[in-house]
């Protein structure tokens, strides 16, 4: 079921609701990724003990530099992961959240509550930051090695998981898992505020296209599913951006002694808010949102039109 929707045919498609996540969350970092590098890099940049990232002074030195001193590849650097991460986690997002609101709707026509959408947003979200925590680990270390490391890098993906396994065990592989427990409430307003907005939308569209041969969900198409996309994020990255720096900052690699730079999220917290204030607890947000804003759009627009796909495939046989 596409977020929003409500027709009993569509409440059927579980697996075609996780292929068109899938292939929203592979088209959505294929084009941005870039973008994400950058904000990974702003995040840690203020951090204490961390030198080893540029000072770059705005997202477009950013760019630049990165460009100049690394090439293409420093500006994809962790795109392997961050493409296995985000088809798998956008994939199993849309599975476990259809399944949930499966699970709480009464009868074939009801309309689910917005607190039902915000519990099956966040359900689903502790689920997926569970499976793919390991993936966005080595995804940020990997886009912060830079020509200035002085430790040996990670050669790719299945090098850096090694290594982590073989140097700091298991359990590193789910460091910053707390706030990214955390970020669960990032999906869970977004899927809220897109449901929501989109019911809005069905209705306006539904009273302006009476006297035509289709319905308000039918007559919504890809710009109205940008908007949506784009306006959903916007509240959920102001409210959850901290989360995501603090995630980032624990998951650096430990610097050449084996000690890791922060022991905990409370570290995190302490040392950001003496040494910064709360203006480092937004670090990046600008190239967050130059990246997240067009990637919801575009997800959205993926998902939605692959959903409407699966549905006429669906119909014709």
């Amino acid at each position: 079921m596409p977020p929003g929707g409500s027709t009993p045919a569509a409440e059927a498609l579980t697996w075609e609701n996780a292929a068109a996540g899938a292939a929203a969350g592979f088209t959505t970092v294929a084009v941005l990724h870039p973008l994400d590098v950058v904000r990974t890099r702003f995040q840690v940049s203020g951090g204490r003990g961390w030198s080893e990232v540029p000072p770059y002074r705005n997202t477009a030195h950013a760019v630049y530099t990165i460009t100049r001193s690394e090439g293409l590849r420093g500006l994809y650097a962790g795109f392997y992961p961050a493409v296995l991460g985000s088809t798998v986690s956008w994939g199993l997002y849309f599975f476990f959240y259809n399944r949930a609101k499966q699970r709480y709707l009464q009868k074939k026509d009801d309309q689910l509550h917005p607190v039902q959408h915000l519990i099956s947003a966040a359900e689903a979200g502790a689920l997926v930051s569970l499976s793919t925590n390991p993936i966005w680990l080595v995804k940020t270390r990997l886009q912060l090695q830079t020509p200035n490391h002085h430790i040996s890098g990670y050669s790719g993906f299945s090098d850096a998981l090694r290594t982590i396994l073989k140097e700091e065990g298991f359990l590193a592989l789910y460091r910053g898992i707390g706030p990214g427990l955390l970020l669960v409430t990032h999906g869970a307003i977004q899927f809220t505020a897109y449901e929501e907005l989109r019911k809005a939308m069905i209705f306006m569209k539904t009273t302006q296209t009476r006297t035509e041969n289709r319905g308000g969900e039918e007559s919504l198409n890809s710009i109205d599913f940008a908007a949506l996309g784009a306006g959903s994020k916007v509240a959920a990255i102001l409210l959850t951006y901290p989360y995501q720096v603090i995630r980032a900052r624990l998951q650096q690699r430990p610097g050449s002694d084996g000690t890791p730079k922060y022991s905990n999220s409370w570290h995190v917290v302490k040392e950001t808010a003496k040494y910064e204030g709360l203006r480092g607890f937004y670090r990046g947000i600008t190239s967050n949102l130059l990246k997240n804003l067009p990637a919801a759009s575009l997800t959205f627009v993926v998902y939605e039109n692959v959903i409407k796909l699966f549905k006429a495939a669906k119909e014709k046989t």
